[in-house]
């Protein structure tokens, strides 16, 4: 009795302290290797900052580029309940979040068209 006791409160302590965090889908990633190298903080890293602020969010694609002088992660989650999606900055050399912003599904169009018609970089 005594070993049935005391199996089943080691598997209720397992399942209390169970990680709460969701898998995360894989998703869309533009990292240039040359920024990349730049940055202080790793991609899945910054993934777990940005998932934070965002917990019931999962995350539909992360951009690494350079804005307002600094370089950062730029995440896309979608919300389940809610149209358009939560953009979350973490500074990719600090891991600090730089800014949150939630984009109705026009402004993220409008944002995709703008960033359609910027010229490519060329690559050496």
């Amino acid at each position: 009795m005594k070993t049935l006791v005391g199996l089943m409160c080691g598997v209720a302590a397992m399942t209390l302290a169970a990680p709460v965090a969701r898998a995360q889908h894989a998703y869309k990633k533009d990292i240039p290797a040359a920024l990349a190298k730049q940055a202080k903080i790793t991609e899945p890293a910054a993934a777990k900052i940005a998932q934070k602020r965002v917990p019931k969010g999962t995350i539909s694609a992360v951009e690494l580029e350079r804005e307002g002088g600094h370089l950062i992660y730029s995440y896309e989650f979608k919300v389940p309940g809610k149209t358009g999606i939560d953009e979350i900055n973490v500074n990719a050399v600090s891991g600090a979040i730089v800014s949150t912003e939630h984009e109705a599904p026009g402004a993220e169009a409008k944002e995709e068209a703008a960033e359609s018609k910027k010229p490519k970089p060329k690559k050496p």
